[in-house]
């Protein structure tokens, strides 16, 4: 990597967490201070960027949010507040304080033995939010609560949360995939036996490309990796590499290329290819693929940090064309997942 790059790339990172940070209180997108998958993306990718660059104001940041929210953590046991959690092992080894994994420890227990499974085994999505999703698989999990849970058994040695994060992973492949293109539907229904609307969403496809290879690093050494788990992985990156844009980003659906392209998902399949990369679950070449993808997310940045072509939080829509009228605004998780790209760009090959 060029001096000048290293050095252009770095900029738009602080820009990024510098807007992240600023106080965005009562704005559902960018508020730190609740307990929610929101939130949790954006303290995962504030950890990534304090590991791939040393900052110890990202650091910082995340002691203070945890020392003012970690109160609410037992308060919601659902899928998506499990989001937050991944941190806490980091949080634990840099302050020693033992509460950190006390409560990391009693999230993945609950992951482990009581979180509502569907008919298949698969955990089912439940949110925050008094609404349900009966029977439903949706991508998003692998994310929100099958990374928590893998990190986790990397801290703590425990084998019985590798396991569970791995058939998990392996779980919902399964029950995702379209075999004819390799990518991800959004969701399956378990009881319906279908996938509904069968939208093939950018950003689903996203949250497992860049989870799968964080979670096979947490557990390798802990459980046996699959050649099941890494050949779809791979597949899963070849199937979205047919759907990409001469821009560097994807619409917003895949397989709708005159739908609007979407920054976010193009930022997390990116960031994927590149820890994938990095991780050796991938080929060296595969590098090349990201490339576009970096200087398309990182002309969406503004001046003062704030990614542009984000879509709003998305359940699994009534339709595919649904999916094209989500209205875009900045979120924790846009600014999150573009953090992760650039922080991965960073660790890349020749920083």
């Amino acid at each position: 990597m060029s001096t000048a790059r290293n050095h252009s790339l770095r900029e738009t990172a602080g820009r990024l967490f510098a807007y992240m940070t600023e106080d965005h209180a009562g704005n559902w997108g960018l508020d730190f201070d609740q307990w929610d998958w929101v939130p949790g993306v954006g303290v995962i990718a504030i950890r990534d960027y304090y590991e791939s660059t040393g900052r110890t104001d990202a650091m910082d940041f995340l002691v203070r949010w945890a020392e003012k929210n970690r109160g609410k953590a037992g308060g919601s046991r659902a899928v998506n507040a499990m989001a937050p959690f991944a941190v806490f092992p980091e949080l634990h080894r840099h302050t020693s304080d033992v509460l950190y994994r006390d409560l990391a420890l009693a999230a993945g227990e609950w992951l482990l033995r009581e979180a509502p499974r569907t008919r298949e085994g698969a955990l089912e999505h439940t949110v925050t939010e008094a609404v349900q999703f009966a029977e439903q698989v949706w991508a998003d999990t692998v994310f929100m609560a099958v990374l928590p849970l893998s990190e986790m058994a990397k801290s703590y040695g425990n084998r019985a949360f590798a396991e569970e994060a791995l058939r998990q992973l392996l779980l919902h492949y399964r029950l995702l995939r379209d075999e004819e293109s390799a990518v991800l539907f959004h969701g399956w229904n378990c009881a319906a036996g279908n996938h509904m609307s069968a939208a093939r969403w950018t950003r689903a496809n996203a949250w497992i490309a860049i989870a799968t290879p964080m979670i096979l690093d947490n557990i390798r050494g802990l459980v046996p990796i699959p050649p099941e788990a890494t050949d779809g992985y791979r597949r899963l990156i070849d199937g979205l590499l047919a759907f990409a844009q001469p821009s560097g980003l994807w619409p917003t659906v895949l397989d709708r290329s005159g739908f609007y392209p979407e920054t976010s998902g193009s930022a997390g399949i990116a960031a994927g290819i590149l820890r994938g990369v990095r991780s050796g679950w991938l080929e060296p070449s595969m590098r090349v693929h990201a490339d576009r993808t970096i200087d398309a997310v990182t002309a969406a940045v503004d001046e003062r940090g704030e990614v542009r072509g984000v879509s709003g939080g998305t359940p699994v829509l009534e339709s595919v064309e649904a999916y094209n009228a989500i209205p875009q605004y900045p979120t924790l998780y846009g600014q999150g997942l573009a953090l992760m790209l650039v922080s991965e760009a960073l660790r890349g090959e020749g920083e």
